[in-house]
């Protein structure tokens, strides 16, 4: 049962905001629109791309754990154009966590898919729709949530931020009751310290390759303009009966190559042929463990261990919530129950939960000495 005391939480999430930012976050600034042109999705993209997806994987499950530690959850949207490779490579995170996803098609030729005005007015409609709302989650770091943010407290409605840090207006934080960046969430995986070198290399690689690209399109441009100019010539020059020789001896070479590169044709088919089902295995290996996740037996882990991490995990968010050193046990138990609706401890093998929180010493201590029982994080 659920306590009268407790919250009810609603949880928008900007999805294309908090992934690209933690993207940039990971690889360095403005490096998700450099690579997006290599084709930003797991399942298809090379090593190297589907190497940089998987240390820049934003942990949904982290976010939803934390909203969780301010009440019940009654909702949880998610806002983003879901065609895309890149976000439909978090369909195993969402479906797993029963987000409610909403479709935005990009409605303009420079790809702005209005999920910021689509959100307040859902998240404005929802708070009169719905007035026992007490807590309401904005994942997202863009300015443009200002306005909904003061109408929520405006409302009565005790506003939470998530955002990514760097990629977030100061703005917004002071418009939030309470503002976290997603690297301090419970669970979230700290970026590991090589990734700053390799950023370095990443920027400097980008840098490079925008440079050649453009000294490429000069010498393009060059090119062109001095065709132009050849054409723009009178016949009656001396040099026109040469240029015509030439060409047409080019014309004889290139349709030889033509003739011999027919000829390597079905060599080459064939080849391909046989590589083929070897590339569909390493792509196979190369997509991150997000996506393979539901191709597990879901028998594999032990009860029990799951159950440990389990109460760590509770542990951990009913201690970030609360500044006291001793928490209650059935604050513990509730948190539980948000972060796995089927926990129990009977089937466990407990009579109650006072026995299943002593069977983990190592886990949990536990204060005899007072009347209510009261437990912490060892």
């Amino acid at each position: 049962m659920t306590e009268s005391a407790d919250g009810r939480v609603a949880v928008y999430i900007d999805f294309d905001n908090i992934v690209i930012s933690r993207y940039d976050q990971v690889h360095g600034r403005n490096q998700y629109q450099r690579d997006k042109s290599k084709g930003l999705s797991a399942t298809d993209a090379g090593e190297e791309v589907a190497e940089r997806l998987a240390r820049a994987t934003v942990d949904i499950g982290a976010v939803i754990d934390y909203a969780s530690s301010f009440g019940t959850l009654v909702l949880t949207r998610a806002y983003a154009d879901w065609s895309t490779p890149m976000n439909a490579d978090y369909r195993g995170q969402l479906v797993g966590r029963s987000v409610d996803l909403v479709q935005l098609f990009p409605a303009a030729a420079y790809g702005k898919n209005g999920a910021d005005i689509r959100l307040a007015v859902d998240a404005v409609e929802d708070m009169f729709r719905l007035p026992d709302l007490t807590h309401v989650v904005v994942v997202a770091g863009d300015s443009d949530y200002i306005a909904l943010a003061q109408r929520c407290k405006r409302l009565g409605r005790y506003v939470i931020g998530v955002g990514v840090a760097g990629s977030t207006a100061r703005s917004l934080t002071a418009a939030c009751d309470e503002f976290s960046t997603y690297d301090a969430l419970p669970g979230v995986e700290p970026v590991p310290p090589a990734t700053a070198k390799q950023r370095k290399a990443d920027e400097a690689e980008a840098r490079d390759s925008e440079t050649d690209s453009k000294e490429s399109e000069a010498d393009a441009a060059s090119g062109a303009s001095k065709r132009r100019r050849g054409r723009g010539r009178k016949a009656e020059t001396p040099a026109r009966a040469d240029s015509t020789a030439a060409a047409e001896a080019a014309a004889e070479a290139t349709s030889e190559a033509d003739a011999a590169e027919a000829a390597a044709e079905p060599e080459r088919d064939a080849a391909e042929e046989r590589q083929a089902p070897r590339r569909r295995g390493s792509r196979r290996a190369q997509a991150p463990a997000t996506m393979l996740v539901e191709e597990e037996p879901e028998d594999s882990e032990d009860p029990q261990e799951v159950a440990s991490v389990l109460l760590e995990y509770a542990l951990r968010l009913c201690h970030d919530r609360d500044d006291s050193d001793w928490l209650h046990s059935s604050q513990v138990k509730t948190q539980l129950k948000r972060l796995d609706p089927s926990f129990s401890e009977k089937s466990l093998g407990y009579r109650s939960f006072s026995d299943f929180i002593k069977s983990r010493p190592e886990i949990v201590e536990i204060d005899e000495s007072s009347t209510a029982r009261m437990v912490r994080l060892i």
